[in-house]
């Protein structure tokens, strides 16, 4: 499978604010929001058209007591500029 052909994961480790950039936050604390939950997160991403699937029940590698769930995104995304612009949606819905 080549990298074209990769999901891109978003996980709600990457926009929480209580999370440190060493635990897996992926975005300034300026756009992290606290304790996201990913339907929050799809939510956003739908918001920006798009195409996802959500696991409700998939658990981070660094915490696989938690299942907190993750995003999955169909390839051809550029997976920084998405994680960005998901975290600026997810803050403007909270607020």
């Amino acid at each position: 499978m080549s990298k074209k052909d990769k999901k891109a994961v978003l996980w709600p480790v990457y926009f929480d604010s209580r999370r440190s950039r060493e635990e897996g936050r992926r975005v300034p604390k300026s756009l992290a929001v606290e304790a996201p939950t990913v339907d929050e997160i799809a939510a956003a991403a739908k918001a920006l058209n798009l195409k996802l699937t959500v696991e409700k029940d998939a658990a981070h590698p660094s915490a696989p007591y938690r299942k907190d769930g993750r995003v999955l995104l169909e390839p051809g995304y550029v997976k920084g500029s998405v994680v960005a612009k998901v975290a600026a949606k997810l803050k403007g819905q909270r607020s």
